[in-house]
């Protein structure tokens, strides 16, 4: 299966490996450029990327300049920047970005604006893969090696999660709100139930790590 390809521009070393790093770690091929010129020069001889985040502040050519131009090989752009003002958030969007995120962030959420991003474009994986697990969340049918495991639709749905956000550490509250909605009148212990019958009935129990007082995390 082919991994979706990312183009992150971001001129700071140190905050491009830790969002690539991330990037990787959750399924993703992620390629960096430091220069807004090297990136442009770049994509004129491989444009097949899925999404691109752009730093706006960018040496050589700055993100906003750089969004026009990709924005001819039809790639959709997040834009990544220190800048919080309004008129910079209304630039970008007007200038056809598709999101934009202010330093700085949780790396999680940037994941879920990915997401977000590549689900709009139809380009979100639908059949994800976990060590011997497969999930296909359009006929949402679960299989562990070649037998189908049946799951509860909120089982199903929480195993989408811990997927999709593997090596992340997600809280019992976020959990709870994405999966069961901010509405729901029971606590956090309702995920703690969920968790266990999932690591029995597809045998997680040491791929699932308890993260003690605040919630879970799936490892390879």
């Amino acid at each position: 299966m082919l991994k979706s390809r990312i183009l992150l521009v971001e001129d700071c070393q140190s905050i491009a490996t830790t969002i690539s790093l991330n990037l990787e770690l959750s399924g993703y091929e992620c390629l960096v450029k430091h220069n807004g010129l090297d990136a442009f020069n770049f994509i004129q001889s491989d444009c097949s990327f899925d999404l691109a985040i752009l730093d706006v502040m960018l040496p050589g050519m700055d993100g906003f300049e750089l969004l026009t131009h990709i924005r001819d090989y039809g790639i959709p752009v997040l834009f990544l920047t220190a800048k919080a003002d309004v008129l910079s958030k209304v630039k970008g969007l007007r200038d056809g970005a598709e999101d934009y995120i202010v330093k700085p962030f949780e790396m999680l959420e940037l994941l879920t604006r990915i997401e977000k991003i590549l689900d709009r474009q139809g380009k979100l994986d639908r059949v994800l893969r976990f060590q011997d697990i497969t999930i296909d969340t359009q006929t949402r049918t679960v299989k562990k090696q070649s037998e189908t495991i049946n799951l509860r639709p909120l089982e199903f749905e929480l195993l989408v999660e811990l997927v999709r956000y593997k090596n992340c550490t997600l809280t019992r509250d976020r959990l709870l709100n994405d999966i069961w909605g901010i509405d729901f009148p029971g606590g956090t212990r309702t995920v703690d139930l969920h968790i266990a019958r999932i690591r029995k009935k597809l045998c997680l129990q040491e791929q699932i790590v308890s993260i003690s007082k605040v919630g879970y995390r799936l490892e390879e």
